[in-house]
């Protein structure tokens, strides 16, 4: 049986031509000018650009630290994947790589990397899962690693499973494409894949042509490992030829490329230790020079240290001085806000403490006046009497819930909680409630928002804005009056949510003091009762909460309109 001997094999995984490389750093480069600002992300490509793979890691592992951008760390792993790479710690390459998610620009290359490290690890099934899809969609991917270079890839994966048929079809095709794009290092690692690939199957006549074609172009390649293996391949055809003569001349030519190899070893090893005794003797000539400085440095230093003395005391001086300047600035501040807050403070008492005191006066006298009527059996003012309690008691009530709602908001333990709230059912809860209070003034309420209109705002400041501008409403109209809520949009970020009323209004004089900021304490034109502003101030300073704003329209005899902007909720957030 004719046995052969093993020949030398040249397994070419490379899918990036030079254009090709081009390509890929360029888009690099599109997504550094994009993401200039961004730590580390220019040091790590120039080390890659330079090929210093460690240095390339490191910076890439600092950029990974410090961005959550998809785009950015996608290049980071895939930076990080080549170096590995480039190392041979291929596990750690793939980790890299398993991380890029699939809209990365060159996916495709992340793909190839997958295949061709399989292929290095002789897990060929593995390797054809990522090869074969790239050939199948390969008109559709935009950044196109080098067809050829996968055909080859998938022709080995098959040679090595023994799919002969298979593995002959691909490295054919490859080598077509090759011979075209005249890509002599490839072609040459084809047609000795090939000549294997026939050799294995004992078809010597077809695969000795392969050889030596793949010898001839070796004659082109300067590379000495190269040419010392195609001349190896070439013995090794002759001596299973029982051509000795000829298999001795290609050893011989063999054992000259190696000497060479092993000389240009030898060159670049006496070049590395000429180039450390350079760097040594530099070195030494630095170090000299460093002492030098050191004696010049001393003789400087004594005049700098008295300069940088004087300077330290002139400027720690003027340090406290301008410290001190500032503290007294920011003490006046502090005491002209607390003055301020004080005199709010004691304006609100008196006129809380007053109104609350006309108020209990005045249920005291209707009470004394319902007492009477229930005595003598007057039912009809009885129930007139009855109904001015209960409204003096709900405008009391008001006025300290008002109260309790500004002392919790000025000490700041108001707790807002923002979210998606339906206009339409706040309304619809809020006019359940004040039924018998338009009933009792006759008043007709109309809500009108659409269904599912939704803001984001924190839902209890929400309903204690809502029943203050609605108290108000019907404090300031008339029997028979309407009352209306509706909304309207003039833009995309903004719900405008509006509470009018056909009551008394009021002048612009009125209406722009209520607007003012600060300004606590008002009251309008014709008001009875019980009414500080508090609960219009307690509204300004929540619709501010929830980032939303308050407008005032109003006409004298005509009526109001109150108009607040809450931001819009969208499905996006």
């Amino acid at each position: 049986m004719k046995t052969h001997k093993l020949l030398f094999f040249i397994i070419i995984l490379n899918v990036s031509s030079f254009a090709q490389v081009n390509e890929i750093n360029r888009e690099i480069e599109n997504i550094i000018n994009k993401n200039k600002k961004t730590d580390y992300l220019q040091k790590t490509y120039e080390f890659y650009r330079l090929n210093e793979w460690d240095s390339t890691l490191i910076y890439s592992g600092k950029l990974l630290d410090g961005t959550k951008n998809n785009e950015l760390l996608n290049l980071a792993h895939y930076l990080r994947g080549q170096s590995f790479r480039q190392k041979k710690i291929f596990n750690e390459a793939l980790k890299d790589y398993t991380l890029i998610s699939s809209d990365f620009s060159f996916y495709s290359y992340v793909e190839c990397s997958f295949g061709e490290i399989f292929l290095n690890q002789k897990e060929y099934n593995k390797a054809l899962k990522y090869f074969n899809p790239l050939i199948k969609n390969y008109k559709s991917i935009t950044f196109k690693p080098k067809k050829s270079a996968i055909l080859h890839n998938i022709g080995l994966c098959y040679f090595h499973l023994s799919q002969f048929e298979k593995a002959e079809f691909y490295l054919l095709k490859s080598t077509e494409l090759q011979e075209k794009e005249n890509d002599t290092l490839l072609l040459m690692g084809s047609f000795t894949d090939i000549a294997n690939l026939y050799y294995e199957q004992y078809k010597d006549s077809q695969a000795i042509p392969y050889f030596e074609k793949a010898y001839a172009l070796s004659k082109k390649i300067k590379n000495f490992e190269i040419k010392q293996n195609a001349a190896l391949n070439m013995a090794v055809v002759e001596e299973n030829r029982k051509d000795l003569a000829k298999a001795m001349i290609y050893r011989k030519e063999y054992d000259i490329w190696k000497d060479s190899l092993n000389n240009q070893n030898k060159i670049w090893a006496v070049a590395e230790i000429e180039k450390k005794y350079a760097v040594d003797q530099k070195q030494k000539e630095i170090q000299l020079l460093a002492s030098e400085n050191k004696i010049k440095v001393s003789q400087r230093n004594g005049f700098l240290a008295s300069s940088i003395l004087f300077l330290l005391l002139f400027g720690t001086a003027f340090y406290f001085y301008s410290q001190k300047n500032k503290t007294n600035k920011i003490i006046n501040a502090q005491k002209e806000d607390l003055d301020a807050l004080n005199a709010t403070k004691d304006k609100l008492f008196s006129i809380v403490s007053h109104d609350l005191r006309s108020s209990v006066n005045t249920m005291q006298a209707t009470n004394t006046k319902l007492l009477k009527d229930i005595a003598n059996r007057n039912y009809d003012a009885l129930d007139k009497t009855a109904h001015k309690n209960a409204a003096i008691a709900n405008s009391t009530f008001n006025l300290l819930e008002n109260l309790l709602h500004w002392a919790t908001l000025q000490t700041q333990q108001f707790y807002f909680y923002i979210e998606s709230v339906d206009l339409y059912s706040v309304i619809q809860q809020i006019e359940f409630n004040y039924k018998p209070l338009f009933e009792n003034k006759n008043l007709f309420f109309k809500n009108t928002i659409p269904k599912a209109t939704f803001v984001l705002a924190d839902l209890d400041s929400l309903k204690i804005i809502i029943r203050n501008l609605l108290d108000n409403a019907i404090k300031f109209s008339n029997e028979n009056d309407t009352i209306s809520v509706y909304t309207f949009d003039k833009e995309t970020v903004f719900h405008y949510l509006v509470i009018e009323d056909t009551g008394i209004g009021m002048n612009e004089e009125t209406r722009t003091n209520l607007l003012k900021e600060g300004n606590l304490l008002n009251k309008r034109k014709n008001q009875k009762g019980i009414g500080t502003g508090l609960g219009l101030q307690l509204c300004k300073s929540m619709i501010q909460k929830n980032k939303g704003t308050l407008t005032i329209e109003s006409t004298e005899n005509i009526g109001t309109k109150m108009i607040i902007a809450l931001p819009k909720f969208t499905s996006n957030g």
